[in-house]
């Protein structure tokens, strides 16, 4: 019986603590337990969620190829809201992800937004053209990086595939590391919050 009642006086300290605020005096310094952008729809992919970045930095150098072989810098996509996707034809989740990146790009894409899939196969155009044809993808530019730069300039934590949330200023939103539903409502309502006026 005394350890029902040690149980419940640990229970009862824990719930007061919580209903106060917690242990401790609040210093004028702190801040807040989330960086997010008031009013930013949260976004849950099939393992993590978007984050946000409170630091919004700028896009990083970073040319790729096109499908014909000619340079595209980043920077020339500045003026839209931008989804940069890191992806290959190896990467199981890549694989699943893709489809929903191109009617995501088909919804929606246009002046204002665009899905940027870069893939970091090494055999460029001869694996990603036949995967683009075989998988039925035609919304969706082909972009190529088969030197890997991107996952320099994108360092990946957990790996492929990784997507990025660009604003209009080329500056990051915020990040989903693994393969999100990027054609279901709530990543539209996430691409519709960054395209607001």
């Amino acid at each position: 019986m005394a350890i029902f009642r040690r149980i419940a006086t640990i229970v009862a300290v824990g719930t007061a603590i919580l209903l106060t605020g917690g242990c401790g005096e609040k210093t004028e310094n702190s801040t807040p337990a989330a960086a997010v952008p008031a009013a930013m729809p949260i976004f849950q992919g099939e393992s993590r969620p978007f984050v946000a970045n409170a630091e919004r930095p700028a896009l990083p150098a970073l040319t790729v190829m096109d499908a014909t072989g000619q340079p595209v810098d980043l920077a020339s996509f500045k003026g839209k809201v931008l989804l940069i996707n890191l992806w290959a034809t190896w990467c199981a989740p890549c694989i699943r992800e893709m489809p929903a990146l191109d009617r995501l790009q088909a919804d929606m894409g246009g002046d204002r937004f665009q899905v940027v899939a870069i893939s970091v196969d090494r055999g460029g155009m001869n694996e990603v053209g036949p995967f683009f044809e075989k998988t039925g993808l035609t919304a969706l530019p082909i972009y190529l990086d088969q030197k890997m730069a991107s996952m320099k300039a994108f360092p990946l934590k957990e790996g492929l595939p990784l997507s990025i949330l660009v604003d209009a200023d080329g500056r990051e939103i915020g990040r989903l590391a693994g393969a999100a539903h990027w054609d279901g409502a709530e990543a539209k309502a996430l691409i519709g919050w960054a395209l607001r006026p």
